[in-house]
């Protein structure tokens, strides 16, 4: 049984959905190229329309993160094309893009600039390092890298303290982009990105950071006050040798415990929750991180929830 490792993160966020229109549009704007439905621009515009006619004092990152519940979980939504497009896909999110289509539209309502092109901007300063034009080789593929960049253009802020909880110290370990090439559209097609993609991944792996241990994941006052409505909790794992079993044990006050393979959890009766985070695969290996906030939300002071996982040993 192999440890797991959690770090909390705190970030803006926010969301979006809907379906029926799958033509992709290819547009040319502001200097970059981006690619959607015109289902999801409307989708954008309305929820941006239902969010201004809320309470001055609304948190606007839960109000987003809550429209978007129930969307479907699907991964490399955004290794659609040949080369780099700004892929706006709200029909299919998997953990990083949920993050980042709440953050954008949490960012159009503190800027008060609310138009779909804002969103646009939004969604491109956040997914590429320094807010640059689209391309592969600097879009932030790794949680880590994408925390750190959002961070230092003040628009999110990483939590290590205080400590306690944030008691213990991991070192950064990730590569599957350049070990795995052949599993990345991208760099199937782009061989020539691989030498920089393996450079931002060995920055990455000079990086520690400060998180808090499984043992001490418990409803505490002290948890409590250190995790707040908004917050991203993210949990990272490091699995050398390939992801065997991941379980989870939920205990709500008044019910019995429930259990659930999160490896196999379609027919579950909690899958729309365990949909929106983020899971990895069986056979997964090296640094993973899936997003517990739905567990958080649903723990009160008699509520809990713990995970196991096993590797391939």
């Amino acid at each position: 049984m192999s440890n797991i490792k959690r770090r909390v993160r705190n970030m803006s966020k926010v969301v979006i959905l809907s379906a029926i229109m799958l033509v992709m549009v290819p547009v040319v704007a502001f200097g970059y190229e981006r690619q959607y439905t015109k289902e999801d621009s409307i989708k954008v515009v309305t929820l941006i329309k239902k969010a201004r006619k809320q309470p001055a004092n609304t948190n606007m990152v839960i109000f987003f993160a809550r429209q978007l519940l129930g969307i479907p979980y699907v991964s490399h939504t955004l290794e659609v094309n040949k080369t780099e497009q700004l892929v706006i896909n709200l029909r299919q999110l998997d953990c990083t893009t949920y993050v980042e289509n709440v953050f954008a539209l949490y960012l159009c309502m503190k800027d008060k600039k609310y138009s779909f092109d804002d969103f646009c901007d939004n969604i491109m300063k956040i997914r590429y390092r320094g807010g640059e034009n689209p391309h592969y080789t600097i879009r932030l593929h790794y949680f880590t890298d994408w925390i750190e960049d959002n961070t230092s253009m003040n628009l999110c802020r990483e939590i290590q303290s205080p400590v306690p909880p944030f008691s213990s110290v991991q070192k950064i370990k990730v590569g599957s982009l350049s070990a795995n090439p052949s599993k990345y559209k991208m760099l199937k097609d782009n061989p020539d990105y691989l030498p920089e993609i393996a450079k931002s991944e060995k920055r990455l792996n000079t990086q520690e950071y400060r998180y808090i241990p499984k043992g001490k994941i418990t409803n505490t006052s002290l948890l409590r006050k250190t995790i707040k409505d908004g917050d991203k909790v993210v949990i990272n794992l490091y699995v050398p040798t390939g992801l065997a079993a991941l379980k989870a044990v939920i205990r709500i006050s008044g019910i019995d415990p429930i259990t659930a393979d999160l490896l196999n959890y379609q027919d579950h009766e909690l899958a729309s929750v365990f949909a929106g985070l983020g899971l990895p695969k069986k056979g997964d290996k090296g640094n993973l991180k899936f997003d517990i906030s739905a567990f958080i939300k649903m723990m009160s002071t008699s509520n809990s929830f713990e995970i196991y996982l096993e590797d391939a040993n």
